[in-house]
């Protein structure tokens, strides 16, 4: 499995805040006096300072509004609204976080079962660790991470992120002065609401990880820089066209820009003359503003050409900015392309019988994919967006099985009959669905999947499987990994190239090409 480099940072980064957490668990649960006797110091002192003038009233305030059930009330209310925007990754991600903390610390208080300081008040239960700061701590850590998401502007970006600190703090003291937990306590939910943020984080590949550890600017920034952006545009896909080139123009001026150079595609051409164009009139950053079969033809055209590729997705599916973290909102998705960070990604080089040679970013299928890419209405998909994909697959449920050839690395072929094979460069599909979970966009490796359902009713369990990233592998739901693939369908079978068909066939030739293509992602 291919974890990428912010990744291996988040998960390190929890484990950095388990180490001590362990410590500090079992130092009180084995009753270490010395830390017990400085935090019946610290809590008596603290609350004495307080208990009787008008701060007592302040803190009694910041304890109400702090109560773990209104902060998980919160982030449920959060997690919402992000599905909602049909960004349901992240909204896994927080009604994970949501659930587990809550778990957690109710799970170490049975464990350690620490008494409360002996003062007098009307709370129950056990002490260690302190719900409140677990609480706040997964509550702001969540906002970190989205803050680290949505805000450009590194100035802003560290005003915010202090901000939350600042809030996780004033919750802690406040548990310490009104007598209801021992510092230690406090710290331990500190700890564990940031493990448990950075934990799921790290596994849910979510929002962040990038941005949170790599921070270092890039592309032209001195003051006196002429900046040239230059933007595909597919005018199909924006009915208010001049509106929005008005909005990209006046961010880039604000931003230190100059007056974007605009290239429009056509109905003979969709995309690769036009990104040939911005390269020769000096381009520094290459944007698409389209679909994801233009921004396939736009990233084909600028493989090895040293000159980054913005992303302003406006089609149905959007894969490429939703594998990359790439804001679906056009206004954010604009400010990445002008402040983003350059990464470098794969893509893959394709051919086949009747398919002209070109590459593709995304994933590659034969079989009921395509024929659901294929049979997806256009105005249905203008009307309700990529559900539009779930309509399509519902008249498909029974598309018939075919015998297909699977040549890894130039290895003798597999033979298998399947529903649909894909050929995928990243691993999510919308809603976040993980069909290829190992695979990632600049791992210089393919992975493939064969999905082959005997009947009908097989289709539920092989969906709970994928959502649940099991690693199991038969002949309904097989994985493959390498630098090469070819399919061969025994007879003409759709097939597609990021959600684009492109005419049956009974062949498709991938092959991998690491690090290609420098594509602008947010910090």
């Amino acid at each position: 499995m291919s974890v990428s480099r912010a990744e291996r940072r988040a998960a390190v980064t929890a484990a950095g805040f388990f180490v001590p957490l362990a410590v500090l668990t079992a130092l009180v649960w084995s009753g270490f006096g010395p830390l017990l006797r400085q935090d019946a110091r610290v809590v008596f002192s603290w609350h004495g300072a307080v208990a009787h003038n008008g701060w007592h009233n302040v803190f009694a305030v910041v304890a109400a509004l702090a109560q773990p059930w209104v902060l998980l009330t919160a982030m449920l209310l959060l997690a919402i609204s992000f599905s909602i925007r049909r960004q349901v990754r992240i909204a896994g991600w927080i009604l994970v976080i949501a659930v587990t903390q809550r778990a957690a610390y109710a799970v170490l208080k049975e464990l350690v079962r620490r008494d409360r300081p002996d003062i007098p008040h009307q709370i129950t239960g056990w002490s260690f660790p302190s719900g409140h700061a677990t609480s706040i701590a997964a509550g702001m850590g969540i906002l970190i991470v989205l803050t680290h998401q949505g805000m450009t502007g590194p100035a802003a970006r560290r005003g915010l992120v202090a901000a939350w600190l600042g809030i996780a703090v004033l919750v802690g003291a406040d548990r310490v002065f009104v007598g209801a937990h021992y510092p230690t306590d406090v710290v331990a939910g500190w700890l564990l609401g940031a493990v448990i943020v950075f934990g799921t984080s790290a596994m849910f590949g979510v929002v962040g990880p990038d941005r949170l550890f790599d921070d270092e600017p890039t592309g032209p920034q001195d003051a006196g820089a002429r900046r040239v952006l230059g933007i595909v545009l597919n005018p199909v896909k924006i009915p208010d066209a001049e509106s929005f080139k008005a909005r990209v123009g006046a961010s880039a001026r604000s931003a230190g820009w100059d007056e974007p150079l605009w290239f429009e595609t056509t109905v003979d051409d969709a995309g690769a003359s036009m990104a040939r164009a911005a390269v020769a009139a000096g381009a520094d950053v290459v944007a698409v503003a389209g679909g994801d079969g233009t921004v396939r033809v736009v990233c084909s055209e600028m493989v090895g050409s040293g000159v980054p590729v913005g992303v302003i997705p406006i089609g149905t599916g959007n894969l490429l900015a939703r594998n990359l973290n790439i804001p679906l909102v056009r206004d954010q998705a604009v400010e990445t392309v002008l402040r983003g960070r350059d990464r470098a990604i794969d893509t893959v080089r394709v051919s086949g019988d009747g398919l002209e040679t070109t590459r593709f970013v995304v994933m590659a299928g034969l079989g009921l994919d395509a024929a659901i890419m294929a049979g997806a209405p256009d105005a249905l998909k203008s009307r309700i967006g990529w559900p539009a994909y779930i309509v399509a697959g519902a008249r498909h449920l029974r598309y018939p099985a075919v015998r297909v050839d699977i040549s890894i690395d130039g290895e003798p072929p597999v033979r298998t009959r399947a529903r649909t094979v894909l050929i995928g460069n990243v691993g999510f599909l919308q809603a976040g669905i993980p069909l290829l979970p190992d695979a990632r966009i600049d791992d210089g490796v393919l992975d493939v999947v064969v999905i082959a359902p005997l009947r009908i009713f097989g289709w539920l369990p092989l969906v709970l499987r994928v959502m649940a990233r099991g690693r199991r592998t038969d002949a309904q739901l097989d994985r493959f990994t390498g630098h090469t693939v070819v399919l061969t369908a025994a007879h003409a079978t759709p097939r597609q190239l990021d959600g684009d068909p492109v005419g049956s066939g009974t062949e498709i030739h991938a092959e991998i090409e690491p690090g290609v293509l420098l594509v602008r992602v947010p910090r």
